[in-house]
Protein backbone atom coordinates (compact mmCIF):
# COMPACT_ATOMS: atom_id res chain seq x y z
CA UNK A 1 0.00 0.00 0.00
CA UNK A 2 2.59 2.33 0.59
CA UNK A 3 4.73 1.61 -2.58
CA UNK A 4 1.16 2.52 -4.30
CA UNK A 5 0.84 5.70 -1.98
CA UNK A 6 4.12 6.81 -2.76
CA UNK A 7 4.05 6.35 -6.93
CA UNK A 8 0.76 8.31 -6.58
CA UNK A 9 3.00 11.17 -4.61
CA UNK A 10 5.88 10.73 -7.57
CA UNK A 11 3.16 11.04 -10.37
CA UNK A 12 1.63 13.67 -9.24
CA UNK A 13 4.64 16.02 -8.52
CA UNK A 14 6.27 15.24 -11.64
CA UNK A 15 3.02 16.76 -13.71
CA UNK A 16 4.17 19.90 -12.25
CA UNK A 17 7.92 19.81 -11.34
CA UNK A 18 10.74 17.91 -13.50
CA UNK A 19 13.56 16.05 -11.69
CA UNK A 20 15.76 19.19 -11.39
CA UNK A 21 13.39 21.55 -10.45
CA UNK A 22 12.29 19.40 -7.45
CA UNK A 23 16.07 18.88 -6.65
CA UNK A 24 17.10 22.32 -6.94
CA UNK A 25 14.20 23.30 -4.64
CA UNK A 26 15.02 20.67 -1.46
CA UNK A 27 18.64 21.66 -2.27
CA UNK A 28 18.30 25.45 -1.82
CA UNK A 29 15.73 26.23 0.60
CA UNK A 30 16.71 26.61 4.45
CA UNK A 31 13.37 26.86 6.07
CA UNK A 32 11.59 23.23 7.03
CA UNK A 33 13.30 21.21 4.84
CA UNK A 34 15.42 18.48 6.25
CA UNK A 35 16.44 16.46 3.14
CA UNK A 36 19.94 16.45 1.86
CA UNK A 37 21.45 14.60 -0.90
CA UNK A 38 20.86 12.99 -4.45
CA UNK A 39 17.21 13.34 -5.25
CA UNK A 40 14.58 10.90 -3.70
CA UNK A 41 11.46 11.56 -3.38
CA UNK A 42 10.37 9.01 -0.60
CA UNK A 43 13.14 10.23 1.52
CA UNK A 44 12.33 14.18 0.76
CA UNK A 45 8.58 13.79 1.54
CA UNK A 46 9.38 11.80 4.67
CA UNK A 47 11.50 14.84 5.85
CA UNK A 48 9.51 17.67 5.00
CA UNK A 49 8.21 19.05 8.66
CA UNK A 50 5.83 21.81 9.11
CA UNK A 51 6.72 25.24 11.51
CA UNK A 52 4.87 25.42 14.74
CA UNK A 53 1.99 27.18 14.69
CA UNK A 54 3.07 29.01 18.33
CA UNK A 55 6.56 30.00 16.73
CA UNK A 56 4.87 31.66 13.52
CA UNK A 57 2.74 33.55 15.89
CA UNK A 58 5.28 34.63 17.98
CA UNK A 59 7.97 36.18 15.64
CA UNK A 60 4.99 38.01 13.74
CA UNK A 61 4.28 40.19 17.19
CA UNK A 62 8.15 40.15 17.92
CA UNK A 63 8.86 41.54 14.52
CA UNK A 64 6.33 44.37 14.66
CA UNK A 65 7.11 45.46 18.53
CA UNK A 66 10.66 45.66 17.34
CA UNK A 67 10.10 47.71 14.40
CA UNK A 68 8.18 49.84 16.59
CA UNK A 69 10.97 50.12 18.54
CA UNK A 70 13.71 50.69 16.30
CA UNK A 71 12.00 53.08 13.87
CA UNK A 72 11.32 55.65 17.59
CA UNK A 73 14.63 54.89 18.68
CA UNK A 74 16.97 55.52 16.16
CA UNK A 75 14.96 58.62 14.60
CA UNK A 76 15.27 59.51 18.32
CA UNK A 77 19.26 59.47 17.74
CA UNK A 78 19.62 60.47 14.26
CA UNK A 79 17.69 63.77 15.62
CA UNK A 80 19.36 64.61 18.56
CA UNK A 81 22.65 63.73 16.61
CA UNK A 82 22.25 66.46 13.76
CA UNK A 83 20.42 69.16 16.26
CA UNK A 84 24.12 69.67 17.30
CA UNK A 85 25.79 72.73 16.77
CA UNK A 86 29.19 72.18 15.97
CA UNK A 87 30.87 70.17 13.44
CA UNK A 88 30.21 66.45 14.33
CA UNK A 89 33.05 64.34 16.19
CA UNK A 90 33.98 60.67 14.53
CA UNK A 91 32.09 58.64 16.96
CA UNK A 92 28.99 60.95 16.96
CA UNK A 93 29.32 60.55 12.97
CA UNK A 94 29.67 57.18 13.14
CA UNK A 95 26.80 57.02 15.48
CA UNK A 96 24.32 58.32 13.22
CA UNK A 97 25.19 56.30 10.20
CA UNK A 98 24.79 52.94 12.51
CA UNK A 99 21.17 54.40 13.60
CA UNK A 100 20.69 55.05 9.78
CA UNK A 101 21.84 51.22 9.15
CA UNK A 102 19.61 50.48 11.96
CA UNK A 103 16.43 52.22 10.24
CA UNK A 104 17.14 50.56 7.38
CA UNK A 105 16.62 46.83 8.85
CA UNK A 106 13.52 48.42 10.68
CA UNK A 107 11.70 49.23 7.43
CA UNK A 108 11.80 45.71 6.24
CA UNK A 109 10.64 44.17 9.27
CA UNK A 110 6.94 44.79 8.26
CA UNK A 111 7.07 42.43 5.19
CA UNK A 112 9.37 39.66 7.30
CA UNK A 113 6.42 39.35 9.76
CA UNK A 114 3.43 39.32 7.45
CA UNK A 115 5.59 36.45 5.35
CA UNK A 116 5.77 34.74 8.50
CA UNK A 117 1.93 33.94 8.86
CA UNK A 118 1.08 34.35 5.25
CA UNK A 119 3.61 33.50 3.28
CA UNK A 120 5.79 36.05 1.06
CA UNK A 121 3.33 38.15 -0.51
CA UNK A 122 5.35 40.78 -2.42
CA UNK A 123 6.86 39.91 -5.85
CA UNK A 124 10.16 38.87 -6.82
CA UNK A 125 11.67 42.98 -6.91
CA UNK A 126 10.46 43.33 -3.19
CA UNK A 127 12.29 39.92 -1.86
CA UNK A 128 15.72 40.81 -3.79
CA UNK A 129 15.05 44.44 -2.34
CA UNK A 130 14.58 42.62 1.45
CA UNK A 131 17.47 40.78 0.93
CA UNK A 132 19.90 43.42 0.10
CA UNK A 133 18.61 45.43 2.74
CA UNK A 134 19.21 42.97 5.19
CA UNK A 135 22.80 41.86 4.51
CA UNK A 136 23.71 45.83 3.70
CA UNK A 137 22.63 46.09 7.62
CA UNK A 138 24.27 43.21 8.89
CA UNK A 139 27.64 44.22 7.35
CA UNK A 140 27.20 48.01 8.11
CA UNK A 141 26.20 47.93 11.46
CA UNK A 142 29.02 45.68 12.97
CA UNK A 143 31.53 47.76 10.91
CA UNK A 144 30.37 51.12 12.60
CA UNK A 145 30.67 49.25 15.82
CA UNK A 146 34.00 48.93 15.10
CA UNK A 147 34.60 52.20 14.25
CA UNK A 148 33.05 53.71 17.43
CA UNK A 149 35.49 51.35 19.06
CA UNK A 150 38.31 52.44 16.86
CA UNK A 151 37.68 55.84 17.50
CA UNK A 152 37.50 55.31 21.37
CA UNK A 153 40.39 53.69 21.35
CA UNK A 154 42.22 56.30 19.30
CA UNK A 155 40.70 59.47 22.29
CA UNK A 156 42.01 57.43 25.40
CA UNK A 157 44.82 55.70 25.04
CA UNK A 158 46.40 58.47 22.28
CA UNK A 159 44.63 61.49 23.81
CA UNK A 160 47.88 63.75 23.20
CA UNK A 161 47.70 62.67 19.16
CA UNK A 162 44.56 63.43 18.82
CA UNK A 163 44.72 66.68 20.58
CA UNK A 164 47.21 67.63 18.71
CA UNK A 165 46.08 66.78 15.07
CA UNK A 166 43.30 68.37 12.51
CA UNK A 167 40.39 67.68 13.50
CA UNK A 168 39.04 68.34 9.81
CA UNK A 169 41.34 66.18 8.87
CA UNK A 170 39.60 63.73 11.32
CA UNK A 171 36.35 64.49 9.78
CA UNK A 172 37.34 63.90 6.62
CA UNK A 173 39.11 60.76 7.41
CA UNK A 174 35.89 59.88 9.23
CA UNK A 175 32.80 60.76 6.26
CA UNK A 176 35.64 58.63 4.03
CA UNK A 177 35.16 55.85 6.29
CA UNK A 178 31.65 55.98 6.38
CA UNK A 179 31.17 55.83 2.38
CA UNK A 180 33.32 52.89 2.79
CA UNK A 181 31.70 51.21 4.98
CA UNK A 182 28.29 51.34 3.18
CA UNK A 183 30.25 50.83 -0.03
CA UNK A 184 31.52 47.44 1.25
CA UNK A 185 28.41 46.64 2.89
CA UNK A 186 26.71 47.30 -0.75
CA UNK A 187 29.01 45.06 -2.58
CA UNK A 188 28.71 42.14 -0.14
CA UNK A 189 25.34 42.54 -0.82
CA UNK A 190 25.03 41.57 -4.30
CA UNK A 191 24.95 37.85 -3.66
CA UNK A 192 21.04 37.92 -1.83
CA UNK A 193 20.28 40.65 -4.50
CA UNK A 194 21.15 38.52 -7.50
CA UNK A 195 20.03 35.02 -5.99
CA UNK A 196 17.39 36.07 -4.04
CA UNK A 197 14.18 35.36 -5.27
CA UNK A 198 10.02 34.54 -4.65
CA UNK A 199 9.43 31.17 -5.34
CA UNK A 200 6.97 28.41 -4.60
CA UNK A 201 7.90 25.53 -2.55
CA UNK A 202 5.38 22.06 -2.79
CA UNK A 203 5.88 21.73 0.95
CA UNK A 204 4.83 24.84 2.27
CA UNK A 205 0.94 25.09 1.99
CA UNK A 206 0.89 26.59 -1.23
CA UNK A 207 2.72 29.63 0.37
CA UNK A 208 5.29 31.49 -1.70
CA UNK A 209 8.75 31.95 0.43
CA UNK A 210 11.36 34.57 -0.16
CA UNK A 211 15.29 32.91 0.14
CA UNK A 212 18.46 32.31 -1.62
CA UNK A 213 18.16 29.91 -4.94
CA UNK A 214 21.51 28.94 -6.13
CA UNK A 215 21.73 27.02 -9.16
CA UNK A 216 21.86 22.95 -8.53
CA UNK A 217 25.18 22.74 -9.82
CA UNK A 218 26.99 25.21 -7.79
CA UNK A 219 24.25 25.41 -4.78
CA UNK A 220 26.42 23.62 -1.82
CA UNK A 221 29.97 26.09 -2.75
CA UNK A 222 28.07 29.42 -3.16
CA UNK A 223 25.96 28.67 0.68
CA UNK A 224 29.08 27.72 2.10
CA UNK A 225 31.42 30.58 0.56
CA UNK A 226 28.85 33.35 1.41
CA UNK A 227 28.29 31.46 5.47
CA UNK A 228 31.82 31.80 5.66
CA UNK A 229 32.31 35.19 4.20
CA UNK A 230 28.88 36.21 6.69
CA UNK A 231 31.11 34.55 9.97
CA UNK A 232 34.11 36.02 8.89
CA UNK A 233 33.23 39.52 7.70
CA UNK A 234 29.92 39.79 10.00
CA UNK A 235 31.09 38.52 13.41
CA UNK A 236 34.58 36.86 13.84
CA UNK A 237 37.15 39.99 12.62
CA UNK A 238 34.99 42.50 14.11
CA UNK A 239 34.59 41.03 17.37
CA UNK A 240 38.46 40.32 17.51
CA UNK A 241 38.94 44.22 16.79
CA UNK A 242 36.54 45.43 19.11
CA UNK A 243 37.75 43.40 21.95
CA UNK A 244 41.32 44.37 20.75
CA UNK A 245 40.19 48.20 20.97
CA UNK A 246 37.74 47.96 23.79
CA UNK A 247 40.40 45.53 25.52
CA UNK A 248 43.55 48.59 25.72
CA UNK A 249 40.96 51.37 26.05
CA UNK A 250 39.35 49.58 29.61
CA UNK A 251 43.16 48.72 30.80
CA UNK A 252 44.19 52.91 30.02
CA UNK A 253 41.18 54.16 31.99
CA UNK A 254 41.65 51.94 34.70
CA UNK A 255 44.58 53.32 35.32
CA UNK A 256 42.75 57.36 35.45
CA UNK A 257 40.82 58.47 38.40
CA UNK A 258 37.31 59.91 38.22
CA UNK A 259 33.74 59.06 38.15
CA UNK A 260 33.56 59.65 34.65
CA UNK A 261 36.05 56.36 33.63
CA UNK A 262 33.76 53.79 35.71
CA UNK A 263 30.75 54.34 33.44
CA UNK A 264 32.66 54.32 30.33
CA UNK A 265 34.01 51.21 31.76
CA UNK A 266 30.21 49.79 32.19
CA UNK A 267 29.19 51.14 29.15
CA UNK A 268 31.83 49.48 27.21
CA UNK A 269 31.76 45.79 29.07
CA UNK A 270 27.30 46.22 27.97
CA UNK A 271 28.61 46.41 24.14
CA UNK A 272 30.58 43.73 23.93
CA UNK A 273 28.05 41.77 25.69
CA UNK A 274 24.93 43.10 23.78
CA UNK A 275 26.81 42.12 20.45
CA UNK A 276 27.53 38.85 21.57
CA UNK A 277 24.37 37.66 23.44
CA UNK A 278 22.87 38.64 20.09
CA UNK A 279 24.60 37.19 17.46
CA UNK A 280 26.82 34.96 18.68
CA UNK A 281 23.79 32.43 18.76
CA UNK A 282 22.95 33.15 15.19
CA UNK A 283 26.55 31.86 13.84
CA UNK A 284 27.00 28.95 15.93
CA UNK A 285 23.05 28.27 14.79
CA UNK A 286 24.31 28.79 11.01
CA UNK A 287 27.67 26.42 11.68
CA UNK A 288 25.50 23.97 12.64
CA UNK A 289 23.17 23.84 9.82
CA UNK A 290 26.87 24.30 7.42
CA UNK A 291 28.32 21.04 9.22
CA UNK A 292 24.99 19.31 8.68
CA UNK A 293 24.18 20.34 5.21
CA UNK A 294 27.66 19.40 4.14
CA UNK A 295 27.67 15.80 5.72
CA UNK A 296 30.26 16.28 8.05
CA UNK A 297 27.65 15.50 11.07
CA UNK A 298 25.65 13.06 11.18
CA UNK A 299 22.42 14.03 9.54
CA UNK A 300 18.74 13.37 10.10
CA UNK A 301 15.34 14.60 9.78
CA UNK A 302 14.88 15.64 13.19
CA UNK A 303 18.16 17.58 13.71
CA UNK A 304 17.79 19.47 9.82
CA UNK A 305 14.32 20.30 11.97
CA UNK A 306 15.91 21.16 15.19
CA UNK A 307 18.42 23.21 12.59
CA UNK A 308 16.00 25.14 11.11
CA UNK A 309 14.37 26.46 13.88
CA UNK A 310 17.38 27.68 15.56
CA UNK A 311 17.78 29.58 12.94
CA UNK A 312 14.71 31.29 13.01
CA UNK A 313 15.10 32.04 16.50
CA UNK A 314 18.51 33.17 17.03
CA UNK A 315 18.03 35.03 13.70
CA UNK A 316 15.11 37.07 15.63
CA UNK A 317 17.32 37.32 18.42
CA UNK A 318 20.02 38.86 15.85
CA UNK A 319 17.58 41.41 14.62
CA UNK A 320 17.04 42.61 18.35
CA UNK A 321 20.27 44.15 18.00
CA UNK A 322 18.70 47.26 15.92
CA UNK A 323 16.94 48.25 19.19
CA UNK A 324 19.52 47.63 21.71
CA UNK A 325 22.06 50.13 19.48
CA UNK A 326 19.92 53.51 20.11
CA UNK A 327 19.90 52.53 24.16
CA UNK A 328 23.75 51.14 24.93
CA UNK A 329 25.24 53.88 22.23
CA UNK A 330 22.83 56.97 23.05
CA UNK A 331 20.41 56.73 25.85
CA UNK A 332 23.25 55.68 28.26
CA UNK A 333 25.59 58.38 26.90
CA UNK A 334 25.16 61.52 29.30
CA UNK A 335 25.54 64.01 26.81
CA UNK A 336 23.04 62.70 24.74
CA UNK A 337 20.58 62.50 27.27
CA UNK A 338 21.83 66.43 28.09
CA UNK A 339 21.15 67.13 24.57
CA UNK A 340 17.67 65.20 24.27
CA UNK A 341 15.97 66.65 27.21
CA UNK A 342 16.86 70.44 26.34
CA UNK A 343 15.23 69.67 22.94
CA UNK A 344 11.84 68.06 24.49
CA UNK A 345 12.14 71.06 26.82
CA UNK A 346 12.17 73.67 24.12
CA UNK A 347 9.33 71.47 22.10
CA UNK A 348 7.25 71.11 25.34
CA UNK A 349 7.63 74.94 25.82
CA UNK A 350 7.01 75.80 21.71
CA UNK A 351 10.35 77.89 21.34
CA UNK A 352 12.21 77.57 18.10
CA UNK A 353 14.76 74.71 18.29
CA UNK A 354 18.59 75.86 18.12
CA UNK A 355 21.05 73.67 17.26
CA UNK A 356 23.05 72.38 20.01
CA UNK A 357 26.17 72.92 21.61
CA UNK A 358 28.87 70.79 21.95
CA UNK A 359 30.06 70.34 25.88
CA UNK A 360 32.96 71.86 26.81
CA UNK A 361 34.99 69.22 27.69
CA UNK A 362 38.41 68.46 26.79
CA UNK A 363 39.20 65.51 24.40
CA UNK A 364 40.36 63.43 27.14
CA UNK A 365 36.97 63.88 29.15
CA UNK A 366 35.18 62.80 25.67
CA UNK A 367 36.95 60.20 26.01
CA UNK A 368 36.16 58.87 29.52
CA UNK A 369 32.65 59.66 28.48
CA UNK A 370 33.18 56.61 26.46
CA UNK A 371 30.04 57.33 23.71
CA UNK A 372 28.06 61.18 23.59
Amino acid sequence: ILNHVLSDVKVCWRANLNNDEFSDYFDNTTDNITFIGSYNPEHALACVQSTPAGLHIFLFVFYLLVFLQAIAGNLVVVWVVCSSQNRLSPSELFLFHLALADLLLAVTLPLLAVSVLQGWLFGNVACKLVGMALEVNFYASVLFLVCISADRYMVVVHAAKEARGSYGGRSTRSWVTCAFVWGLGSILSLPATIYNRAYLFPGKDGKMQCGEHYDISSAQQWRLAMRMLSHLLGFLLPLAAMLGFYGVTISRLVHTRGLRKHKAMRLIVAVVAAFLLCWCPYHVATMMDTLLRAELVESSCRRRHEADLALKVTHSLGVLHCCVNPVLYAFVGEKFRTNLWRLTRKLCKREPVTRLSRSTSTTSQDGNNALM
